[in-house]
């Protein structure tokens, strides 16, 4: 028997203008789990889509247990038991749990769809995974970290030998990140191995027994991840050392948005949608304010209401102490208000525009001249600007967004809005699906916006990310304010506290008990 399940030797792949794959080596052992590790730009997506059928590579060859891969579908590389869950979900949100588990390879009796079967075999899939969800349910109705428990389930009953889980936990919370890693652990001990694509370096000394880098497309080098050091793997990763800065913590300057008793008392067709009971804060000039709580407490909820991107039954909006109304995004970008977007695919991006005309498109007007004619050449340096500033990898500006990885889109969302010069800049989830070494380049950049004035509103799952960068953080849960403290005085164990009492409990404002 060989030593590795799968091999992948002198791979490369090539697309118009860019070199995306050259000569990449890969090996996975049996029941192993595999970091594949790199910035974005690095491959890592190509060679997925490689090693799942999406792609043809145009060098190298690919083994399954000894046995040369050639160009099969992503159908056929999944009946050889290589089996991908991708970022985004691919799963039909109108169907059920157990349609799409075996959708295209339904139990059919007599020609006709043998349900009881189906839903027989989605349950036992499902308790494989402690997935307690009737088969039946229409997966629009489940959490993200559900839905991709049903693409793992989905996987197994495929008899997978290779899952490849890329980003799995740039959704989930603490504890489900906790659960999925149990499961990966006893995908482990029945002998199936994963390859386990992350930025979260804490999680591949966490769950992995073996890592590669990429950069830039090509094979860096691999190890054990138990003889290495984080610091070795970054520098990997990024080809130089990377400074986390921890900056100098802002005082705050005057007040220049003041939101008073924000709340929404009817629920939103929208699945997940959090009612919001009383909000209220202030946000200051030079100042980074930090949005803690857990997955679905109504961080998001809040700064899209308060963004006018959804509604709200009442509550006041003061801007430099004057009372404004803010029902559109329009109406906020006009009072110098911008989003960064948690989910950047639906709601930032236009996926089959350039790179020019999502950075451009809110700033036209200030790029014009002549009244409406838009000057070519600002557009150009403007994009320039940000793509050096934010290390954005692309062939051109006119590349279509929607070919870009998800860390490039991430930063285009970015520099959209930091092109606006608002006056407060929301940005929820800023680092999500962005690489080790820009992440701290992110973060600078918003230190930087700071220094000259702009208010900065940080809503992160990543609590280090919160202490790190933030001056101030108030805790959310379930709609409501818990809690509101300097960062200088917070923890982990004080935040996550505060993220988990419930609304009659005791809270604590800048480190004061409240009754």
């Amino acid at each position: 028997m060989s030593e590795y399940l799968l091999t992948a030797s002198g791979v490369s792949k090539r697309f118009p203008g860019v070199i995306a794959l050259d000569n990449v080596l890969l090996s996975i052992r049996p029941g192993e789990v595999h970091a594949l590790l790199g910035e974005n730009g690095a491959g890592k997506s190509t060679l997925l889509k490689i090693l799942s059928g999406a792609y043809h590579q145009d060098s190298g060859t690919l083994e399954l247990d000894g046995e040369v891969l050639r160009h099969q579908s992503p159908f056929e590389r999944q009946r050889l038991g290589i089996v991908t869950v991708y970022q985004e979900s691919s799963l039909m949100p109108n169907m059920s749990v157990a349609e799409n588990i075996f959708i295209g390879r339904e139990p059919s009796r007599a020609n006709f769809v043998n349900w009881t079967a189906m839903q027989k075999a989605a349950s036992q899939a499902l308790a494989r995974l402690d997935l307690r969800v009737d088969p039946r349910t229409p997966v629009h109705s489940l959490s993200v970290a559900e839905q991709q428990l049903v693409e793992i389930a989905r996987a197994l009953t495929m008899n997978a030998k290779l899952i490849i889980l890329d980003e799995p936990t740039a959704s989930l919370s603490d504890r489900e990140v906790r659960k999925l890693h149990q499961i990966v652990r006893d995908l482990k001990s029945q002998g199936i191995s994963t390859i386990y694509v992350t930025h979260r370096l804490n999680e591949v000394t966490d769950i992995c027994d073996r890592f590669t880098v990429l950069r830039d497309g090509k094979y860096v080098g691999d190890g054990e991840v138990a003889q290495t050091t984080i610091d070795q793997i970054i520098r990997m990763m990024v080809g130089r050392n990377v400074e986390y800065l921890q900056g100098v913590h802002h005082q705050g300057g005057d007040v220049v948005l003041r939101i008073e008793g924000l709340t929404r008392v009817k629920r939103l067709p929208r699945p997940q949608a959090v009612l919001l009971r009383q909000m209220s804060l202030e946000i200051r000039k030079a100042e980074i304010l930090g949005l803690a709580g857990l997955v679905g407490a109504g961080r998001t909820d809040f700064v899209r209401a308060l963004f006018g991107a959804e509604a709200y039954d009442s509550g006041n909006c003061y801007l430099d102490g004057k009372q404004v109304q803010i029902k559109t995004p329009t109406d906020a970008i006009d009072f110098g208000i911008a989003l960064v977007p948690e989910d950047r695919k639906q709601q930032g991006l236009f996926l089959t525009q350039s790179v020019r005309q999502n950075i451009t498109l809110p700033s036209l007007k200030r790029l014009c001249v002549w009244a409406y004619f838009v000057s070519r050449r600002a557009e150009d340096e403007l994009v320039e600007q940000f793509r050096k500033s934010l290390r954005i990898r692309m062939p051109s500006q006119e590349v279509m967004v929607g070919t870009l990885s998800g860390g490039n889109q991430q930063k285009i969302v970015l520099a959209r809005c930091m092109a606006l010069k608002p006056k407060v800049l929301i940005v929820d989830e800023p680092t999500r699906g962005i690489d080790v070494g820009a992440k701290a380049e992110v973060h600078q950049l918003l230190r930087n916006l700071v220094s000259e004035g702009t208010a900065v509103v940080v809503i992160s799952s990543e609590l280090p990310e919160i202490l790190s960068l933030c001056d101030r953080v108030v805790t959310v849960k379930e709609g409501h304010i818990t809690g509101e403290m300097p960062v200088a005085e917070a923890t982990e164990e004080k935040l996550m506290k505060l993220m988990t009492l419930g609304i009659g409990e005791t809270h604590v404002h800048a480190g004061v008990e409240l009754a």
